[in-house]
């Protein structure tokens, strides 16, 4: 969309304010600024409110607005030859590194940016890199609910016998000792047997006990050595991860398992040991899932979220088509979603865009309909869903 689409429009103002040694520095909505300026931008519309830091990135500043605004971007150009015009900055020359974000080229006051149109869009939130975890634990809390669970086992005759011994309790608080010192994650290990020993709870102990064990499982993959013990068991007896994903995605009444388990998951692309465990198990830990998207439980889905963001990452890096298409339904389904939190949306909305961008699936989120999604998200109050509409709707007009 090019300004002269919109030649009615004429981006005029005024400083309402502005620095002055002998005055405090205007405030708008809560903040102070260097300027605010009052932008009449015609056809009758009432004056907009445009606030302004001499030292802020004239261009950050103008999609915030527009934004905002709820006005098109392609006023872009106009709203920063605004601000340096009226801001004093007419000779002002931008450090290099200020990118208009829809050419990829630096800013040039007086110069149109049709010139630059050859060049690669950039793009504020996408293609997202590295994987995303859940790495804080209430390690306390864990301990004490899986010593509560074994007492309650001790003092049931017919389930006695799956209790845990003192030593076993002794070693479970040794291992959580290691877990909560993460500044030695990169040298403390854990005694032969502190894995299998989990891996044994998690096979015996009843599935309505099971949410603390996994939960430690979580944090295990975090730690080097942990991680490198449970691959050495994954690899040896490859089914034991899956056989807990689908103990526990059986009952859905309790969510307490379905949240750790997912997020014991999410944790596994932390190590590049587990992405071929990941890959191959695609399909069945995706379907396991899929009803997390629909949740009352906003932390299940806020974690799937996150879990899908992390696929996308993996299966783009490894040029697996059709696991990118099934990733990219499950996330366009979440960005659908209405009422949704804003983090849960916006690692969706990103791997949408991140796997349009570089995998291989743009023309099918064209098909779904993404514009549609795009549209949605830019109107957002929230700035980060507004921004990745705006990354998501520039790649359906790139050819």
């Amino acid at each position: 969309m090019h300004c002269n689409d919109y030649d009615w429009i004429a981006f005029t103002g005024e400083v309402v304010d502005g620095p002055d040694d002998g005055m405090k520095r205007p405030v708008l909505d809560g903040s102070e600024y260097d300027y605010v300026f009052d932008v009449d931008i015609g056809d009758g519309e009432p004056m907009r409110k445009l606030p302004y830091n001499r030292a802020d990135n004239p261009y950050d500043t103008a999609d915030k607005w527009l934004l905002k605004e709820n006005l098109p971007l392609s006023y872009r150009e106009q709203v920063v030859a605004f601000i340096l015009q009226n801001s004093g900055q007419k000779d002002f020359t931008l450090d290099p590194s200020f990118r208009d974000p829809y050419t990829g080229c630096a800013y040039v006051p007086g110069q149109s940016s049709s010139k630059s149109g050859s060049a690669k869009p950039t793009f504020k939130h996408i293609p997202k890199k590295g994987m995303l975890v859940f790495d804080v634990a209430q390690f306390d809390g864990i301990l004490k609910k899986i010593t509560e669970f074994n007492n309650n086992l001790l003092s049931d005759e017919e389930k006695s016998n799956l209790s845990l011994n003192e030593a076993e309790v002794s070693r479970l608080g040794a291992i959580i000792k290691v877990l909560k010192d993460t500044s030695h994650y990169h040298s403390s290990k854990f005694a032969e047997g502190d894995i299998a020993l989990l891996l044994r709870l998690l096979k015996s102990w009843p599935v309505t006990m099971l949410f603390p064990v996994i939960d430690t499982l979580r944090m295990i993959v975090l730690h080097p050595d942990g991680a490198s013990l449970l691959f050495q068991h994954v690899r040896a007896e490859n089914d034991l991860l899956w056989e807990m994903i689908k103990n526990v995605s059986t009952n859905h009444s309790l969510p307490a398992n379905l949240l750790t388990s997912v997020r014991v998951v999410t944790n596994l692309f932390k190590n590049s040991s587990f992405y071929n465990w990941l890959q191959m198990h695609r399909s069945e830990i995706l379907d396991v899932y899929s009803s997390c998207y629909s949740s009352p439980n906003k932390n299940l889905r806020l974690s799937y979220a996150t879990l899908i963001l992390n696929y996308a990452v993996l299966l783009i890096d490894n040029k697996d088509r059709e696991g990118q298409s099934q990733v990219l339904s499950a996330a366009l389904q979440i960005a659908e979603e209405e009422n949704l939190e804003i983090d849960a949306k916006f690692r969706a909305l990103v791997a949408i865009g991140s796997l349009m961008l570089e995998g291989s699936v743009k023309q099918i989120a064209i098909d779904f309909d993404v514009e549609n999604i795009a549209k949605i998200a830019k109107a957002s109050k929230e700035t980060k869903i507004a921004e990745v509409g705006v990354d998501i709707e520039v790649l359906t007009k790139q050819s």
